[in-house]
């Protein structure tokens, strides 16, 4: 192979080749051409010393796709992410890699863009405020993808972090947004809520959440860990990417289903029914979007990514 041809992805040229409208859109458009998340290929998770690895590969006609990441629970200690990734494009038909991109940056770009579409189907379209839990990076991204997809004017930072919810602050200043650090019970006020933390527990009790809002829980993918209570998903109309991932995955309903105070009937549909109008929005009550990151989204946003630049995308 001529190491030319594979092209490198990093994290400055997918942010130029795929700003966040375009890859919440493209997103959409994949779901609404037929991609079905129920036949993704499962993610498989090995523990290592340091955490865990994950090894997360898809294919479609055109593209297959393998992401590798390390889930190292102290790293941010060491001042480097907690998430650390690499993906390989490959053609479908020969398999020969095609781009090797930056795995984190990817994933910071297809987390939220999917909630975006989800977002984009549950909230009330003059959904304005958004209370966002955590201050990371997905907490960032979170606030750009909901501003994709509705009129947003003010942003709540509920973190633990005093130091980086002011610095989240202080971006959405930059972007225009008002902006303020928030106590939890500011959901109460909110249109959208996101999860973006690493919490194990609920952190907010569903009473809390105005009827018409809608909530998003991405920081977990632990069948032990949960961000939600069980009064939410018992209450809300509750939508996943898919019913097999989630129901592998998702501490958010696995707990309540253990329990018993849930059934597996309490999923409304998945994010492709969502978004193919097959999901009845109409209950009245909160909505929830449960997310726990699958394979399918990495290479639907990271070929798009790659044929813009085929394609001689405007820098």
């Amino acid at each position: 192979m001529n190491p030319a041809a594979l092209r490198r992805v990093d994290a400055e040229e997918l942010a130029r080749l795929l700003p966040m409208p375009r890859a919440v859109r493209a997103v959409e458009a994949a779901l609404r051409a037929g991609l079905d998340p129920e036949a993704d290929i499962p993610r498989t998770v090995h523990e290592v010393a340091a955490g865990q690895l994950l090894l997360m590969p898809s294919a479609n006609s055109s593209y297959a796709g393998v992401k590798i990441a390390g889930v190292a629970p102290g790293n941010p200690g060491r001042g480097q992410p907690r998430i650390i990734a690499s993906y390989l494009l490959m053609d479908a038909e020969t398999l020969r890699p095609a781009a090797l991109i930056d795995g984190s940056a990817l994933t910071l770009l297809r987390t939220p863009a999917v909630s975006a579409v989800a977002v984009d189907h549950l909230a009330v379209p003059a959904a304005e405020r958004l209370v966002v839990f955590g201050a990371g990076p997905q907490a960032r991204g979170h606030v750009e993808a909901v501003r994709a997809v509705r009129p947003l004017s003010w942003v709540g930072v509920a973190a633990r972090s005093p130091r980086q919810a002011a610095e989240l602050v202080e971006h959405c200043r930059e972007a225009g947004l008002d902006a303020e650090p928030v106590s939890p019970e500011a959901v109460a006020t909110a249109d959208v809520v996101a999860c973006c933390t690493t919490s194990r527990t609920p952190l907010f009790p569903a009473s809390a959440v105005a009827s018409h809002a809608v909530v998003v829980a991405v920081g977990s993918h632990e069948p032990t860990a949960r961000e939600v209570d069980t009064e939410l998903v018992a209450t809300a109309t509750v939508v996943v990417e898919a019913r097999a991932a989630a129901l592998r995955e998702a501490g958010d309903l696995l707990i309540p289903l253990r329990s018993g105070d849930i059934g597996p009937d309490r999923i409304a549909g998945n994010l492709a029914e969502l978004v193919r109008g097959a999901v009845d929005t109409g209950a009245v009550g909160p909505k929830l979007f449960k997310s726990v990151g699958m394979s399918w989204q990495d290479l639907v946003v990271g070929a798009a990514a790659v044929e813009r630049a085929g394609a001689g995308a405007a820098p």
